[in-house]
């Protein structure tokens, strides 16, 4: 279908670049042109469609369109479509009905989060429920749960959120601390009704302060802290052209969409005079937040941030606070708002540079010799709040060509009120306040490309080797190297035991030792998840059951629990993916790397959660012939002093 139009898509230097607030303008202006978008009409999604791969690494130039991915919803239907359409022609190249029985739902929307507290702020069976505690609604706020998929009866199909109360007691108090337990109300979103209330009766709502920067709560502030100046007299070292970062040997688009927040393209490493590509397409695909309660209030509690609410439309601005320091880029994505005009996030990524410390060092006495160099690294971060939690996304790129993810989690841990001392699900962080054990599990998609599209991965362990006429002091031990040929093999568990790395390499490129060029994952060995297996959860997120995929590379396979996770009953994304059993060595390969935090909460997680590091490193491995920091000069003596800095603000 071609869609008439005096509007032109504009100029975009590069087919990698961020998506701008003109084209989503142009989008929404085709879209309704069409007739597709009414005053009804909800953009649950908005964003750029990656280019063909083919098209990208053409050996001949090739005209690359400009095309977005759109997911509308009209609630007064209800129908929602999932469309492709084409910025450079104006064309909508696919639209599909979304079937919810058996597609799952589009994302949940932010007008949403009201339109629940407005259903139960009128809904009788809540109001008396809420007035067998005391309570009115204007005390209390609700929190937007995704619904996941159950057994409950009359769910199928439907548009859902679960909401749990929270006492506030003023506008600036933290109501996490006050959760009201043993009720909550299953809402219909579409017909604005409460389907279900589980109310087991009244039972006190803990009485405790969780407002962390009252002064009642954190009692006096230090004054024995001295200042920590970051300071780059000379500028930084990394330039940016548009979304082109390059930074001492390395190159890369910075991308950002709003789901998947950051996305790193074209990740390239110059050395020797050769630029070498590393990493094709680099994100979060998917996160997960399943909580351990079998209590009935808590059992369903499993949200996907990524697919279901989007961690990329709810980046934080940057711009008031010291998230970065020392010299310091601010990009300003661009995402959809639920009515599909644009909304800025300022300063929502962060680009900036860190020492890390000794990056090599010896000290020789045959050689009359003492070196050390000091190694530092590049960071791409951006945080988001959903909910009660905030998750940093860091991406780091070391001198040494490593490259590192991390998340972070801080914020405020999900409460219940403690059932009883000792309760086995959860832990009791403040008097009478419970947080239910529960994990962060995340999904890495790397689309690998090392020296190339021909890559093969594989399996490194460690091997004890016993006593043995070659082994008569029992010394020696050795390294197993399993090739993984199809994607149904290259579903792998970590394994501690055995030290369990994972290499991936280019058959086609040899180092100056004959060896194929290659990185290695390094994994963290966390548990992954902890559900049963023939749980619902099991089967939405199944890509935590596993630490490692590998996939062929497939146009549109984007998402490790599939495009629609909303309300999906399960068996979508990697699942699917692997059904095929395509080869995988010797090709062009994506790695999955599911890797997470389990959470039991401590006291020291209450009122305010310190932040809890997890994440993975790929290291060089034979991709370089030596060291490839051996040109690192020695740090300025000036930088080695112990002279006072002039103390500045940096949280400008």
């Amino acid at each position: 279908m071609s869609i008439q139009s005096s509007a032109t898509a504009l100029e975009i230097s590069h087919p990698l670049e961020q998506i701008t607030a003109d084209e989503i303008v142009f989008a929404r202006q085709l879209l309704t042109e069409a007739g597709l978008v009414t005053e009804n009409t909800r953009f649950a999604y908005l964003g750029l469609l990656d280019p063909l791969k083919k098209e990208l690494y053409a050996d001949a130039p090739v005209e690359i369109e400009r095309k977005v991915r759109v997911m509308l919803y009209d609630p007064t239907i209800p129908k929602s479509l999932d469309i492709t359409l084409s910025l450079t022609t104006g064309v909508t190249e696919s639209q599909q009905v979304i079937n919810p029985e058996t597609d799952g739902q589009v994302p949940v929307l932010l007008e949403e989060f009201e339109i629940v507290e407005e259903i139960l702020a009128k809904d009788e069976g809540w109001i008396k429920a809420l007035e067998s505690r005391g309570l009115t609604t204007d005390q209390v706020r609700v929190a937007p749960l995704s619904a996941g998929v159950f057994d409950y009866e009359n769910e199928e199909g439907k548009r859902l959120l679960r909401g749990l109360g929270f006492v506030q007691y003023s506008p600036e108090d933290h109501a996490w601390a006050h959760p009201i337990d043993r009720l909550v109300a299953f809402v219909d979103l579409e017909k604005r009704r409460v389907d279900r209330l589980i109310d087991d009766g009244p039972v006190p709502v803990p009485d405790v302060n969780g407002n962390y920067t009252d002064p009642a709560v954190h009692g006096e502030l230090r004054t024995d802290i001295k200042p920590i100046e970051i300071t780059q007299p000379e500028g930084a070292s990394f330039t940016v052209n548009g979304n082109h970062l390059s930074w001492l040997g390395w190159d890369l688009r910075v991308g950002f969409d709003a789901r998947e927040g950051l996305v790193l393209y074209q990740i390239h490493h110059t050395s020797g005079g050769a630029r070498r590509s590393l990493i094709h397409r680099a994100s979060i695909s998917e996160m997960v937040v399943p909580y351990g309660d079998p209590a009935p209030y808590r059992n369903w509690q499993n949200y996907f941030d990524t697919g279901e609410y989007l961690v990329g439309r709810d980046a934080n601005s940057l711009k008031l606070g010291c998230d970065c320091l020392g010299e310091i880029h601010y990009m300003s994505p661009v995402v959809a708002d639920d009515f599909g005009n644009p909304r800025v996030i300022d300063n929502g990524i962060c680009i900036h540079e860190e020492d890390t410390g000794i990056a090599w060092k010896h000290t020789d006495e045959w050689a009359n010799s003492n070196e050390v160099r000091r190694n530092r690294r590049l960071v791409v971060s951006f945080f988001t709040t959903v909910g009660n939690y905030d998750y940093g996304f860091y991406w780091y790129l070391y001198l040494d060509g490593t490259i590192e993810f991390e998340a972070k989690a801080t914020g405020i841990v999900f409460t219940a009120a403690l059932p009883y001392k000792g309760y086995e699900y959860a832990s009791e962080v403040a008097p009478g306040l419970a947080a239910p054990y529960h994990q962060h599990l995340f999904g890495a998609r790397l689309d690998m490309m090392i020296d190339g599209e021909t890559n093969s991965v594989e399996e490194l362990d460690i091997v004890r080797l016993p006593k043995s006429t070659t082994n008569p002091l029992g010394n020696a031990f050795t390294q197993s190297r399993k090739l993984l040929k199809t994607e149904r093999e290259g579903v792998r568990d970590a394994n501690a035991a055995t030290g369990r790395l994972w290499h991936v390499s280019n058959p086609n490129s040899l180092n100056q030792l004959g060896n194929p060029v290659g990185y290695t994952l390094y994994p963290q060995n966390q548990p992954t998840l902890a559900m049963a297996d023939d749980s619902s959860i099991a089967a939405r997120a199944a890509f935590t059951r596993h630490d490692l995929w590998v996939t062929r590379f497939a146009e549109g396979e984007l998402y490790a629990a599939g495009d629609l996770v909303n309300r999906n009953p399960g068996g979508a994304g990697l699942p699917t993916f692997v059904k095929a059993d395509r080869e995988i060595d010797g090709e062009d390969i994506v790695l999955w790397h599911s890797f997470g935090l389990t959470h039991f909460p401590r006291p020291e997680d209450f009122p305010i959660m310190p932040v809890d590091v997890v994440g993975f490193a790929l290291r060089p491995h034979g991709f370089f012939d030596e060291n490839p920091i051996l040109n690192l000069p020695s740090s300025a003596a000036s930088h080695c002093s112990a002279e006072k800095p002039s103390s500045e603000n940096h949280c400008g």
